[in-house]
């Protein structure tokens, strides 16, 4: 027996390619043992969205092998990875070569991960007590972070106006109301048992079960991405070791699809470093083509938007474009490679355009 097969709304999507009516039929009424999730809530986005590109989220990391009929191809289709490849993971900072010439126009620097505790689900399936108890287990972990990682949490529930403001004034809180989390569960008893964490000095940050259980992130003015990566493998062994010390649970880390993210776009690394920069020469070749360059040197293009929320014209965010099948390392160094082209490149473009 299985439940009636859902009519998909984004056709093109890669759940609507691999949910066919046999692996439907097969699957559709199988639960997982840590959350309770289930096939019909993992494609939620693909049936009500029409815009999806994936439209698929695990709820625990039971959903990835109870569900791997769909989970694989999709994984190995949307990352370009096969059957049989394994992730390997190198957050050794020493093994970067060079850094950001530093008179290219960056204005910031920022690299975040995602990171899930064994034996709680993620965020679209976990449990009420789960999301608390990560919570819980989080709050003791950061009291014993210490020096330069060292700060304060800072509980959604319960937030004072001008905690709230200040966070908002720093662009660190996270809000509720993304259409895509809520359809997906994330947004399930919000606000509680979420929060935000950040040292003193704003370099370090994590975010406590929004999207993943915790997102860790570092970032700092200016273009040091090697000083900043440094921070953040810092910052997340001692959360990880932090963790282990109050629970004794490890991040959650599988041989092939190395760290496990609510999203499966996000597995492997889950890591995107990214910089603000200035490319007033590659602005007026038009955004199509430096979309094109930055494919060609693995890195992905987006406007930003400056203080005031309008575009600011010449700066873009550039990150890396992989996750998954690489390390962190490679994918730093791709970034710093790529990111110093772009510049000597917007050098000579600016000349061309008698900038």
């Amino acid at each position: 027996m299985s439940d009636a097969f859902p009519v998909i709304k984004s056709k093109d999507s890669l759940v609507a390619k691999h949910v066919t009516k046999p692996v439907w039929d097969k699957l559709s009424r199988a639960v997982t043992k840590t959350s309770g999730f289930s096939l019909d809530k993992a494609i939620a986005c693909a049936v009500q969205f029409d815009n999806q590109h994936c439209g698929i989220y695990a709820g625990d990391w039971d959903s990835y092998k109870v569900f791997a009929d769909v989970f694989d191809p999709v994984i190995q289709e949307y990352h370009g990875i096969t059957n049989d490849s394994i992730h390997t993971s190198d957050m050794d900072a020493s093994k970067i070569k060079g850094n950001i010439d530093p008179a290219a126009p960056v204005h910031s620097t920022r690299i975040r991960v995602g990171r899930s505790i064994d034996g709680f689900g993620l965020s679209p399936g976990i449990t009420k007590e789960q999301r608390v108890g990560v919570e819980n287990l989080m709050k003791k972990a950061f009291a014993n972070l210490k020096d330069d990682l060292a700060g304060s949490y800072f509980p959604l529930t319960g937030m004072k106006e001008d905690v709230r403001q200040q966070l908002v004034d720093d662009h660190f809180l996270f809000v509720s109301g993304d259409p895509n989390l809520k359809v997906a569960g994330m947004e399930r008893d919000w606000p509680e048992g979420r929060g935000i964490f950040h040292n003193k000095e704003k370099t370090f940050l994590t975010w406590v079960n929004e999207e993943d259980q915790l997102r860790i992130i570092s970032m700092q003015k200016g273009g040091d991405v090697k000083a900043v990566f440094d921070r953040l493998a810092k910052g997340i062994k001692a959360v990880g070791d932090s963790v282990k010390t109050e629970s004794g649970k490890d991040f959650m880390l599988d041989a092939k699809y190395g760290y496990i993210h609510s999203c499966p776009t996000n597995l492997g690394t889950g890591m995107r470093a990214s910089v603000h920069v200035d490319l007033p020469g590659w602005t007026k070749e038009g955004l199509a083509t430096l979309q094109a360059r930055c494919e060609e040197l693995h890195l992905q293009p987006r406007g930003t938007r400056g203080e005031s929320g309008g575009q600011t014209g010449v700066t873009y965010d550039i990150s890396n474009k992989h996750r998954l099948g690489y390390s962190e390392v490679q994918l730093i160094q791709k970034m710093i490679d790529g990111v110093n082209t772009l510049y000597k490149e917007d050098l000579e473009l600016k000349k061309k355009h008698g900038l």
